[in-house]
């Protein structure tokens, strides 16, 4: 086993960007190789995904050995990804990538803060005896890692990412397969540059990520339009169930799981479909509950626009959390309980 970096001897207080001594360490121990597994949070998004593998891209041109070992499969528009080909999955083997995360002598986790976010991966990263590195814009991180960049300014961890190679001096391993991964991310988690973390420095590196030759007109057919017949079904069932509250400014739609099995559900399928209901004039948060009776439990999205903070809201009621605009959560109870408690909050909320 590797043994830990000298340099890894603190926490960094939570929230707060890496300064400059912390960089020029960190400089100091990716000067020499090293052996890196890169993690995203299960079930990964365009950001995730778009984050660990531009990450990874960018180190094994520094010399470093590189896997992105993801806890669970991530959906097919995604898979075009340059290097999507090569990620490893947990679940598919969970002794054979158990130990070899071991065997690293860095680990990364990008667009995530709290360990249960990787599912059944917790366990192994919560006794690993190898230093984590946290790169994430999520709110109130868990002090699991011995190196943290958290920001909650950014929209999303590939905007990140950009920063975090540009502060290691090495802005020169980004190049167009680097920058393709990253703008992936940073347009799905940006709401295709709609949500308010959008910044004119946001804009400014895409066009820097496009003079390097990014297929900026394709990535959005290969995001979004490349739908399966039965994925817009499923979508169609979705805006069939969706409800409104005009008095309470709020939406909701449900999808069972006798839906998802109707309309052969498969990964991704969902994607985006919590936007509909925000997107009714005068409606400000929004819900999607679908149910996974495999896993026993209510997968919730919760969207917002205006002061509404659903990540407030999902760590108050849903064991979730996220961003003030978009968060996530989950419910044990059946759908229409579940349900049914969503209603009486809003009429308390009335956001």
């Amino acid at each position: 086993m590797t043994e830990t970096p000298s340099w890894i001897s603190q926490i960094l207080v939570p929230s707060q960007a890496m300064n400059t001594n912390d960089y020029l360490a960190l400089r100091s121990v990716l000067a020499t190789s090293q052996t890196i597994a890169i993690i995203p949070h299960r079930n990964p998004d365009g950001d995730a995904m778009g984050s660990t593998l531009g990450l990874a891209h960018a180190l094994q041109q520094g010399g470093h050995t590189v896997k992105v070992v993801s806890p669970n499969d991530f959906p097919d528009f995604l898979k075009w990804l340059p290097g999507a080909e090569e990620v490893a999955i947990f679940e598919h083997d969970r002794p054979r990538w158990s130990a070899f995360l071991k065997e690293q002598s860095l680990v990364f986790t990008l667009d995530f803060n709290a360990l249960h976010r990787t599912g059944d991966m917790e366990q192994v990263l919560k006794t690993l005896p190898v230093p984590m590195v946290m790169i994430d814009h999520h709110e109130r991180p868990d002090p699991y890692a011995k190196f943290t960049f958290s920001d909650t300014r950014y929209g999303s961890t590939c905007e990140m990412v950009y920063h975090f190679l540009h502060q290691l001096g090495e802005s020169q391993w980004i190049n167009k397969t680097v920058a393709t991964c990253l703008y992936t991310g940073i347009m799905t988690d940006s709401g295709q540059f709609r949500f308010p973390k959008t910044t004119g420095e946001t804009h400014r590196i895409v066009a820097e990520f496009i003079d390097l030759g990014v297929p900026n007109t394709e990535i959005p057919t290969l995001l979004y339009d490349n739908n399966s017949y039965d994925r817009l079904q499923l979508l169609g069932r979705a805006l069939q169930n969706l409800k409104v509250f005009p008095e309470y400014k709020a939406s909701y739609a449900t999808l069972s799981q006798e839906e998802l099995d109707t309309f052969h559900y498969v990964k991704g399928d969902t994607e985006g479909i919590v936007n509909y209901g925000l997107s009714i004039k005068g409606i400000q948060l929004t819900a999607l509950f679908i149910e996974h009776r495999d896993e026993g439990l209510i997968k919730i999205s919760f969207r917002s626009q205006g002061p509404f903070d659903v990540n407030q809201f999902a760590r108050d009621h849903f064991q979730g959390g996220g961003h003030q605009n978009a968060a996530g959560g989950k419910s044990y109870d059946t759908l229409e309980a579940t349900v049914a408690r969503f209603e009486k909050l809003i009429h308390q909320y009335h956001p």
